[in-house]
C-alpha cells in the first residue's frame, strides 16, 4: 500500500494520527508525517485512518489483489 497525503489540503486535525499512530504522527501542532509505504500489518489502521480524514487529504494506492490465472473451460 502506498500512501499520499495533500499536504496543502490537510487541515491538522490529527484523526489518522490517532487512528494509526504508527503510520501517521503530528510534528508540532500543525505538520503531518507519514510513512508512505506502511506496513501491512497497519494496512486496517491505516485505511480507517484515511476514512476518517475530514477533509480527505490521506489518498491511499493499493496494489490489485493478484490471482492465479484463470484456467480455460474444460473441453
Amino acid at each position: 500500500m502506498k500512501v499520499v497525503v495533500d499536504l496543502s489540503r490537510c487541515a491538522g486535525y490529527a484523526q489518522c494520527a490517532f487512528l494509526a499512530p504508527e503510520a501517521f504522527r503530528m510534528h508540532g501542532e500543525e505538520a503531518l508525517m507519514y510513512a508512505p509505504n506502511p506496513d501491512d500489518a497497519q494496512r486496517d489502521q491505516v485505511l480507517r485512518a484515511a476514512a476518517a480524514c475530514p477533509v480527505q487529504a490521506i489518498l491511499l494506492d493499493e496494489p490489485e489483489a493478484r490471482h492465479a490465472p484463470a484456467e480455460g473451460p474444460p473441453s
